[in-house]
């Protein structure tokens, strides 16, 4: 999916990198906009401003260039499923804001490779066309995945380097406000990062789906393979089986 409603810079070339820590030029969908602006508006969303704004000015690269843009494409009431990151990818030109996506034309991750060769597996796709696609999850957050991160910055080549400096607090509430919304989700938790997110769902009216991370590492190992899992069918009949209010 090409990137032609990210802002230009000069000369045409859609940023690659955050530059600088405004929310105002981070747009959500309507849905979102009040708790994304209760969220800037407390000590910790000051906080973090600060933070992000100081790093800036030491020099440090940061990615993703709109943190938000998972809130971007896909508003509250047309969520249907849930898929929890940790944080963005940390090297140039990766990290488009969605959990697991990679930019068009992007060298596929191996975690994004083990999902879509579940997705193969278990519903018979095939893996999407490169390099446009690609990696690239935009059509998946434009048709109600919401592919959020628990942490929505991060530093080139390191890490996890944002992560408990502000952001849990707003993707926290973000679960919790998916969870108490009026129509049933499914909530995709592989790895133990995101099941620790699992006291925030509630389990009596969301479809509640755990395996391992998609990492080599960890996706064919047990107690819960990420490779076998069937979250992809599970969800799609979960789906079928509770559609969305109608608007």
């Amino acid at each position: 999916m090409p990137q032609d409603d990210l802002p230009a810079q000069a000369g045409g070339v859609a940023p690659d990198q955050l530059m600088a820590a405004d929310p105002s030029a981070w747009p959500v969908a309507p849905g979102w906009q009040s708790q994304v602006d209760a969220f800037f508006t407390s000590p910790t969303g000051q906080a973090l401003l600060g933070f992000l704004r100081g790093r800036l000015e030491e020099g440090a690269v940061i990615f993703p260039p709109r943190p938000l843009r998972a809130l971007e494409l896909t508003p509250p009431e047309d969520v249907r499923v849930v898929i929890l990151g940790q944080d963005p990818y940390h090297g140039r030109g990766q990290a488009e804001g969605l959990a697991f996506s990679v930019a068009p034309g992007v060298a596929l991750p191996p975690s994004l490779r083990n999902i879509f060769k579940e997705l193969q597996r278990d519903l018979g796709t095939p893996p999407p066309k490169f390099p446009v696609p690609g990696g690239s999850l935009v059509n998946w957050a434009r048709h109600g995945v919401l592919l959020l991160n628990t942490c929505l910055t991060v530093e080139e080549g390191r890490p996890a380097s944002h992560a408990g400096k502000g952001w849990e607090m707003l993707t926290d509430s973000l679960i919790r406000e998916v969870s108490d919304g009026g129509h049933p989700v499914v909530f995709m938790l592989w790895g133990s990062h995101a099941q620790s997110k699992r006291a925030l769902i509630d389990a009596s009216r969301h479809q509640v789906l755990v395996a391992n991370h998609p990492s080599p590492l960890s996706a064919l190992r047990p107690p819960l393979p990420f490779i076998g899992c069937g979250h992809f069918s599970q969800a799609r009949d979960w789906r079928i089986q509770h559609p969305l209010p109608k608007k």
